[in-house]
Order: structure tokens, then C-alpha cells, then sequence
């Protein structure tokens, strides 16, 4: 068996016998990745217990860093141990009840609960145990809001309209939880204390599963509202992209009509600003839409979570809140789709809109191309006149200059006549002349 030995400050440490492959090198995120399967673990509740359940969203000034300094003068008040920088969740016994904190991407939760059944549920709920100061000046606003009692199992069970007393007379909603290890009654409605209200009965579950359950209602309560958020923008997304399609609607008749130049560029314009404005829209809304989906996957697994099962043919929660989420979440589906639609469309006609300016300006080009080969054409003959004169007029010079020479040589009696000498040279001179600027014209062209 082989030892691994290494030295530091001198002094050699062996690794104990049998161990030496936990010397193996490690990625940096090797723990972490262990020790985020055990982050914001469920709760091992006993019954009976209380909680009241707080979830409150983030602002542009609730950072977090005045949310833990806000939960670390709780913590001083009760001579707690605090939570430190870095930590994104806090359990804690403050004696007479616990504080659990989880800091979410958007929200922050707060669960108070405290042991022990009261004389009659929901009547002294934990949140009252909280300083009043300290519970208003929570950073953020309240997105969920509920409490719920957990009660053991007993031969006198409240028949239904004892338990709507506890709900303050609104219509219940039930079902047995996991074969009957459970039952639960709720009424999915705010209360007197802006609070909703469920009464959790354990028939046969343990600690682990009672948390379990417990969690799974929390988080169920906290998502389900965060889910409703990409709601409203949904519905103000439609009416804005059923404006816009109005507004594309009549460019498009326009751009199909006669073409004029001004009339294209405008059009071109209002296109612009139109895809800009869906542009703006899309990325408003986009992170609320995707945000909207992922809550509503996160509430059917809590539902499957709790397996209900209906009793005395009361309608379930997981159909109940199934009924009102199924429609928003197609409501946010389809307004993703069509503000979707809609800048696919807008860039189809500005395509199309710059596509006939194109073809436009590119019949301007041709004509004036046209143009200004005839230009060319005229200029070249024009040239070839002034070409043909040209060799005339040096002619006529030469000539001339030879007029100049013969007239003086006529003063010396030389014999010969010079106007009948420039006759003759005439037809010389001209045809040297002409083959002269030829070849020169030749050697230009050769050079360009």
C-alpha cells in the first residue's frame, strides 16, 4: 500500500491509510455542487404547529443588503446568532417561535412558526408574535400572504360548517392529501387580516412528510402568485399589439396603392418607428412572460407534490387553481406569440416597402446611366468632328508655314512655281496628318 507524503512548513503529513485517492484534484464548484442539493431543505414538522407565511416582492430599492441589515435587527432583539453576508437563507429559533428567510431571484419568503394547537385555529396566528415596527419596515411588498394551522388528527373532526367558521363563512375547498394521510381545507380567498387561511388535518404522516407538505403548500402559495404577475402585462401587451396590427394594417393597403416617393419614405418611417415600439414591448415583457411560465411549471409540480384526492365531491385545489392559472397562462402564451407575430410582420413590409424604394432608385440609376451614355455618345461624335477639322486646320497651317518658305525661296529665281507646289503638297501633308493623329489616338487608347 502505497503513502502519500508532502511536506509544509517543514513538518511531512500523511493522509490516513486508504485514502490517498481523496487527494484527487478537484473543480472549484465539486462541494458546491453537493452542497446546493441541501440548500432551503424542507422542515421537520411536528404536530400540532402554526405558521404564517410572508412573501414579499423585490423592489428597485429593496437590495439585499438592507433586506439581511432588516433581519439582522430582528435577530439583535432576541440576542440571536444573525446571518451573515452571503447567506441566502436563515433558520433560526427565536424561543417562543422560528423564523425561516429564503432570499428567491424575485421575492423573499418569511415563515414564522410556532408549536402547539390553538383553542381555535387561525386565532392567534405567529405573525402577531412579531414586532409590529419591525414587521412594517420589511423591505419590498407583499406578494402572499397565508397561514396555516396543522392539526393532529382526533375522533371529533369539524363537520364542514364548523370548518367554515374557521374561514370566515367562504365557500371551502378540500381534498385528502397522499391515500388520506392528510386532509386540507382552504378557501383560496384573503381574509379579515389580508391573509388566506389553510387547515392542514395529519391523519398518518411523519415529521419528514408533514414538512414536506408543509413546503410544498408554501411554495405553492408564493409561486402561484407570482405566476399571476405576467397577467395584467399580458393583457395590456394585447391591447397595445391590437392597436399596432390596426396601424400595420392600414400601411400595408397604403404600400400596395400607387407609388410615390414621399408617400414610400414616410411610409418607411412609420414602419421603423413601428418595429421600435414592438422592439421596446418585447423587451419589457419577455423576462415576465418567461418568468409567468417557469411559476406555473413550479405550481403543477407542487400540486403533484400533495397527490389530492377529491372527498364529499369538493372540488380539489389543484383544480381550483388550476382553473384560474390554465387561462392566464394562455392568455401570457398568446400574447407572446402575437407580439411575435407582430414584428415578424413589420419586418416582412419593411422588407418589402425597401425593396421597391430599391427597385425604384435602381430604375433612376439605369435611366440616368442611359442618359449619360447618350451624353457620351453625342460628346464622342462631337470629338471625332472636331478630330476631322483639326486635321484640316493642321493642315492648313503646315501649308501655310510652306507658303512662307516657298515664297522666300520664289525671291532667288529658283524655278519653280510655290502656289503650285503647295497644290501638290496638299494632298501629302493632309493624308500624313490624318495618319499621324490616328496613331496618336491609337497609343491613348493603349495607355488608358
Amino acid at each position: 500500500m502505497a503513502l502519500i507524503t508532502a511536506e509544509k512548513n517543514e513538518s511531512a503529513t500523511i493522509p490516513i491509510a486508504g485514502q490517498h485517492y481523496s487527494q484527487l484534484r478537484k473543480h472549484e464548484r465539486f462541494s458546491e455542487s453537493y452542497a446546493d442539493l441541501h440548500t432551503r431543505p424542507f422542515p421537520v414538522s411536528e404536530t400540532p404547529l402554526r405558521v404564517s407565511h410572508l412573501s414579499f416582492l423585490h423592489d428597485e430599492n429593496n437590495s439585499y443588503e438592507a433586506e439581511l441589515k432588516h433581519l439582522q435587527q430582528l435577530c439583535r432583539r432576541y440576542s440571536i446568532n444573525p446571518p451573515v453576508n452571503g447567506d441566502s437563507c436563515f433558520y433560526q429559533s427565536f424561543g417562543e417561535f422560528e423564523v425561516r428567510w429564503e432570499r428567491h431571484t424575485e421575492f423573499s419568503s418569511y415563515s414564522f412558526t410556532m408549536y402547539g394547537e390553538d383553542r381555535v385555529p387561525f386565532e392567534h396566528p405567529p405573525v402577531a408574535l412579531l414586532p409590529a415596527d419591525w414587521l412594517q419596515q420589511v423591505p419590498g411588498e407583499v406578494i402572499s400572504a397565508v397561514h396555516i394551522d396543522v392539526l393532529e388528527n382526533s375522533d371529533d373532526v369539524p363537520d364542514r360548517e364548523t370548518l367554515r367558521q374557521y374561514f370566515e363563512g367562504q365557500r371551502l375547498i378540500g381534498s385528502e392529501l397522499r391515500d388520506g394521510a392528510a386532509t386540507i381545507w382552504s378557501a383560496l380567498r384573503l381574509h379579515s387580516d389580508s391573509f388566506n387561511r389553510i387547515l392542514l388535518i395529519n391523519n398518518n404522516l411523519n415529521e419528514c412528510q408533514s414538512g414536506r407538505v408543509l413546503r410544498a403548500l408554501l411554495e405553492l402559495e408564493a409561486y402561484r402568485n407570482m405566476m399571476l404577475l405576467a397577467f395584467p402585462v399580458a393583457q395590456d401587451i394585447s391591447a397595445q399589439v391590437s392597436r399596432m396590427e390596426s396601424q400595420l394594417a392600414k400601411l400595408v393597403r397604403q404600400i400596395s396603392g400607387a407609388r410615390i416617393a414621399e408617400e414610400e419614405q414616410r411610409q418607411l418611417a412609420e414602419l421603423s418607428d413601428l418595429a421600435a415600439a414592438i422592439a421596446e414591448l418585447i423587451a419589457q415583457s419577455r423576462y415576465r412572460f418567461d418568468a409567468g411560465r417557469a411559476y406555473y411549471q413550479m405550481v403543477q409540480s407542487r400540486l403533484e407534490e400533495l397527490e389530492e384526492r377529491e372527498i364529499n365531491e369538493l372540488q380539489t385545489m389543484a383544480a381550483f387553481i388550476d382553473r384560474r392559472l390554465s387561462p392566464a397562462l394562455r392568455t401570457v402564451e398568446a400574447a407572446k406569440r402575437r407580439l411575435d407575430d407582430l414584428a415578424g410582420r413589420v419586418d416582412r413590409a419593411s422588407d418589402f416597402l425597401r425593396t421597391r424604394i430599391d427597385m425604384a432608385i435602381e430604375a433612376q440609376n439605369q435611366a440616368l446611366l442611359q442618359s449619360m451614355d447618350r451624353r457620351a455618345q453625342m460628346q464622342f461624335s462631337l470629338q471625332q468632328t472636331v478630330e476631322g477639322l483639326s486635321v484640316v486646320v493642321i493642315t492648313y497651317y503646315v501649308l501655310a508655314l510652306c507658303g512662307y518658305l516657298l515664297d522666300a525661296a520664289d525671291t532667288f529665281d529658283l524655278g519653280f512655281s510655290s502656289e503650285r507646289t503647295i497644290a501638290m503638297m496638299l494632298p501629302v501633308v493632309l493624308f500624313s496628318v490624318w495618319i499621324l493623329s490616328r496613331r496618336l489616338r491609337k497609343r491613348i487608347k493603349r495607355l488608358q
